[in-house]
C-alpha cells in the first residue's frame, strides 16, 4: 500500500456496503504463517515410532492437556495446551510454496505457480465485504504479510496494510502513520483539495452521492494517517518491559506482540509471516536438505518460535480478547514423513558446508497439522490424525474450504452464499463445499 499517494481511501470505501454487526460483536484473527511450511512431525504431530528412515531425533513430550503429545522443542506450548486444539489431518494437493499457500488461503485448487493468487484469499475478500468503524486504523494489518496470498481481481485495495522491519529493533516505525510535520501535512490536505476541486468541473447531478462517498472516505484514510489511534496502536514501545521479554526480544515475538496490540485497539484481520533470519540459512521453514539440516534448523528456530505463540494464546486469554479473537497457526503445508539425505548447498545457520550430505525434509500436502486457539471454540483437543508414519491424514480429514469455512464462520460471514465478480463479471463463489470443523465451533 503507498501510503503517500492516498491509496488508503479505496480500501476503506469498500467497507459501506458491507451487512456487519456493530463494532463490539466484531470478531478478529491473527494468522501466524509459518512460511515454507513446518514439519508437522517435529511440532504437532510426533511419530516416536516409525523407524529409522522417518523417525528423527527428538521426542514427544506430554501437555497440560491428557493424552496430547507434542514435541519436546516445544516446552512452552506445552504449558498452554489447554488453551488451544490441534488439527492433524489438514489435506490439500499443493505441492508447491505458492500452490500451497493460495490453495489454503483462497480455496481454489490451483495447481500452477503464480507469484500472486487468480482468486483473493480470505482476508482480503473479508476485508472487502466488511463495513469497519470510523476508528482510525486499517482493518486488515500484514505484520510482515504472508508471501504468495493477494487480493487478486478485488484489486490492490484489499491488500493488507503491510508493516515491514523488525519490531524488536529500537528505530522500528511504522512510515506515515501518525505524521505530525506540518509540511507533509499541508501537501496531503492540499492534494486532497485539488482532487475535490477537480472532481467538481466534471461532477454530474448522478455522480454526485457516489463523489460525497469517496469524500468521506479520504477523510477516514486522513484519519488513519494523521490521527492518535493508528500511533498509538502500533507503538509497541507502550508495552511494558515485562511483556515485551515474556514474547521474547526478537523479530518474531514482537511481531506476535504487536498482533496482539492491533486486535485489542480493534483492528480484525492481523497476518505475521514468521520468516528470516530466526528461520536460519535460506530464512524459512523449507528444510530440504539442500536448504538446512532439518533437525539443526528447527532446534535453532523452535526456542523463539515456542515462546512468541504461548505467550500470545496466554496474552490473548488474560486479556479477555478469546471469543473474540482467533489465532490460527499454520505453515502451507507439512514435510515429508521419510528423511531425505542431500548434499548442502551451502553453509550458515542449521546447514553444513557446501557438499556435506545432511538430512532433510521436503513438501508434503498430504498431511498438515494447524493451531487454533481463542475464538470461543472448545480447548485441549486433538482432531483427526495420521498413520504411523504421519504420512497420510486417516481420521476426520478435513479439506481446504473446510478450513476456510471455519474461519469465515468465526468471522460471522455467509461464505456459503457469498460470491464475487471477477475481472470478466462472472460470480465466483467464495467457497464451493466447504463446512465449518464442527470441533472447532463454538457450539461443539
Amino acid at each position: 500500500m503507498s501510503l503517500g499517494g492516498l491509496s488508503l481511501p479505496a480500501l476503506l470505501a469498500s467497507r459501506a456496503a458491507a451487512d456487519q454487526s456493530s463494532a463490539g460483536d466484531r470478531k478478529a484473527v491473527i494468522l501466524v504463517w509459518l512460511q515454507g511450511g513446518a514439519s508437522h512431525l517435529e511440532t504437532y504431530d510426533p511419530k516416536p515410532l516409525s523407524g529409522s528412515a522417518y523417525r528423527g531425533p527428538y521426542d514427544p513430550i506430554a501437555t497440560d492437556v491428557p493424552g496430547m503429545e507434542i514435541c519436546e522443542l516445544l516446552p512452552h506450548h506445552a504449558r498452554v495446551a489447554g488453551k488451544f486444539s490441534l488439527l492433524r489431518s489438514m489435506v490439500h494437493t499443493g505441492f508447491c510454496h505458492q500452490q500451497g499457500t493460495q490453495q489454503l488461503l483462497t480455496g481454489h485448487p490451483v495447481r500452477i505457480l503464480k507469484q500472486k493468487p487468480d482468486h483473493p484469499d480470505l482476508f482480503s475478500i473479508t476485508h472487502r465485504m466488511r463495513q469497519a468503524p470510523h476508528s482510525g486504523l486499517p482493518n486488515y494489518v500484514g505484520v510482515n504479510p504472508v508471501p504468495y496470498a493477494g487480493a487478486a481481481y478485488l484489486g490492490p485495495a484489499y491488500e493488507p496494510f503491510a508493516v515491514t522491519g523488525d519490531p524488536n529493533s529500537g528505530s522500528f516505525q511504522v512510515p506515515n502513520i501518525g505524521l505530525d510535520d506540518k509540511k507533509k501535512l499541508s501537501r496531503m490536505r492540499e492534494r486532497i483539495g485539488l482532487r475535490e476541486s477537480l472532481d467538481r468541473l466534471s461532477r454530474e447531478a448522478d455522480q454526485y452521492q457516489q463523489m460525497k462517498a469517496l469524500d468521506e472516505f479520504e477523510t477516514q484514510a486522513l484519519d488513519v494517517l494523521t490521527g492518535p489511534a493508528a500511533k498509538r496502536a502500533f507503538d509497541i514501545n507502550q508495552e511494558s518491559v515485562a511483556t515485551r521479554d515474556r514474547y521474547g526480544r526478537n523479530r518474531w515475538g514482537q511481531q506476535a506482540l504487536l498482533a496482539r496490540r492491533l486486535v485489542e485497539s480493534g483492528v480484525d484481520l492481523v497476518t505475521t509471516t514468521f520468516n528470516g533470519s530466526l528461520c536460519g540459512r535460506v530464512g524459512n521453514w523449507d528444510d530440504h536438505a539442500v536448504n538446512h539440516n532439518v533437525f539443526e534448523g528447527l532446534k535453532h528456530r523452535c526456542p523463539f518460535y515456542d515462546q512468541a505463540v504461548a505467550a500470545l494464546i496466554e496474552d490473548i486469554f488474560e486479556r479477555g480478547l478469546d471469543q473474540r479473537v482467533m489465532v490460527v497457526v499454520t505453515g502451507e503445508f507439512g514435510r515429508t514423513p521419510k528423511i531425505s539425505h542431500v548434499a548442502s548447498s551451502g553453509k550458515g545457520v542449521a546447514s553444513a558446508p557446501k557438499g556435506t550430505v545432511q538430512p532433510g525434509r521436503d513438501h508434503w500436502p498430504r498431511a498438515t497439522s494447524i493451531l487454533f486457539a481463542g475464538g470461543g471454540i472448545p480447548a485441549g483437543q486433538v482432531i483427526g490424525s495420521t498413520d504411523g508414519r504421519g504420512e497420510d491424514a486417516k481420521d476426520r480429514i478435513v479439506g481446504r474450504d473446510d478450513f476456510l469455512a471455519t474461519i469465515y464462520h468465526h468471522l460471522g460471514m455467509d461464505a456459503d452464499h457469498l460470491a464475487l465478480a471477477d475481472f470478466a463479471g462472472r460470480p465466483v463463489p467464495v467457497l464451493r463445499n466447504g463446512t465449518p470443523i464442527r470441533e472447532l465451533t463454538s457450539r461443539g
